[in-house]
């Protein structure tokens, strides 16, 4: 079992660590007490799920179970437990300026005992244990999310970078714009194979629909803008450390001119791109791989 422990200061980006390794492939436990950490690598010898675990472990645990860490961790390596501990830390400054940001409340201020920058000091200390133990320690006070996530990869879990999942998506507007989208094209403006009495029947996946469309040159540019647009674009998204990028096209119906497109850039881009995916909303809610 590996078991890598994500700890630190509550704003140093902990949950930004995990969602990183869960994206990983790893299974991720936010906040698990120190006192299951025996215990969850028990379960893990008799499912084979987890053979990589990510645990967030902060100040919310009990005082006991972070002073008797040490103990834990020893106990774990003697089982043959393949165990990383990251400790995240950034500048009370820095910290100050995101809990500022987000409106949110630190966990040690619950009790109205504390103000923001004493609760602060005080996890701090409580989290001594965990600190003095941490194989990897980083300041996260100038970093981005984006490179939080790609040391975590590089560092921690040792892989690749992985491909950034590009998806076009057909839908129709009077069903309403995708919620997931990260680009939206509205190709509404084309001329609509439903008055076609012969197509309404039909979808954008029918060689009669594409037949129709090729009548026209209106299609080939609105095909040929976006496939520029996103081929500029996409080397960006990837860069930013995402790993998927939404590319929805909308029609009226979500039926024929969405559907024709998204599958001829779905086709385009295959080549190019090595995670490529098509979906039609209106036809399927199921994701066609190319």
């Amino acid at each position: 079992m590996q078991l890598v422990i994500i700890s630190g200061r509550s704003g140093s980006g902990k949950s930004a660590a995990l969602h990183a390794l869960e994206d990983l492939g790893y299974y991720a436990i936010d906040n698990l007490p120190a006192g299951l950490l025996i215990p969850l690598a028990e379960q893990a010898r008799v499912q084979s799920n987890l053979n990589r675990v990510a645990v967030s472990v902060d100040a919310r645990n009990l005082s006991r179970d972070l002073d008797h860490f040490p103990t834990i961790m020893r106990e774990l390596t003697a089982e043959g437990v393949e165990l990383t501990v990251v400790y995240l830390n950034a500048s009370d400054k820095t910290l100050l300026e995101r809990f500022s940001a987000t409106r949110r409340r630190h966990p040690l201020t619950r009790e109205g005992k504390l103000s923001l920058s004493e609760a602060i000091n005080e996890e701090q200390q409580l989290l001594d244990p965990v600190a003095s133990l941490a194989q990897l320690t980083l300041d996260t006070t100038r970093l981005s999310v984006h490179e939080l996530r790609s040391t975590i990869a590089r560092e921690v879990a040792k892989a690749p970078n992985q491909p950034t999942t590009l998806l076009f998506q057909s839908f129709g507007f009077k069903k309403g714009v995708p919620l997931d989208a990260d680009l939206v094209f509205d190709v509404r403006c084309l001329p609509n194979p439903f008055w076609e009495i012969s197509l309404r029947g039909k979808t954008g996946l029918d060689p009669e629909v594409a037949s129709f469309f090729n009548q026209y040159t209106a299609p080939e540019e609105m095909f040929n803008d976006i496939r520029q647009f996103v081929e500029h674009w996409l080397p960006r998204f990837v860069d930013s450390n995402r790993s998927y990028v939404s590319v929805s096209i909308g029609c009226t119906g979500g039926q024929h001119r969405s559907v024709y497109l998204a599958e001829k850039l779905g086709e385009h881009f295959q080549s190019l791109h090595p995670d490529v995916q098509t979906r039609h909303r209106e036809l399927s809610s199921q994701p066609k791989p190319l």
